[in-house]
C-alpha cells in the first residue's frame, strides 16, 4: 500500500491525502479521480536508492578501504574502495 500511495502522490500533485488504496483527496477534501492502471504501472525513479544502501559496505569498512588505497597510491579508479562502490552502482543503476 505504501508504494500505491507514493505513486499517487507522484502522479497527482493536487492530492494531499490517501485513504485505503485509491481514495485520494485534494486540499478541499474533494475526491480526486485516480487512474488505477497508471498508479499500478508507476515505477519509482528512486527505487535504486534502497537497494544500493543495503549493499554498500559499512562506512567504517569504506574508510578502511580508502586508507589502504591511499597508502598504496591507489586513490583513483584502481583502488579497492572504488571497485567496491562501483560494483554496487553497476548492479543498481539510476534509470
Amino acid at each position: 500500500m505504501a508504494d500505491t500511495h507514493k505513486a499517487i502522490f507522484a502522479l497527482y500533485s493536487d492530492v494531499v491525502s490517501v485513504n485505503g488504496d485509491y481514495d485520494a483527496y485534494d486540499k478541499n477534501g474533494t475526491l480526486v479521480n485516480i487512474d488505477q492502471s497508471a498508479v499500478d504501472s508507476w515505477v519509482d525513479p528512486n527505487a535504486y536508492v534502497g537497494s544500493r544502501v543495503s549493499e554498500y559496505p559499512e562506512i567504517t569498512e569504506q574508510l578502511d578501504l580508502l586508507y589502504k588505497d591511499m597508502l598504496a597510491d591507489k586513490g583513483d579508479k584502481s583502488g579497492a574502495w572504488f571497485a567496491a562502490v562501483k560494483a554496487v552502482k553497476d548492479k543498481y543503476p539510476k534509470e
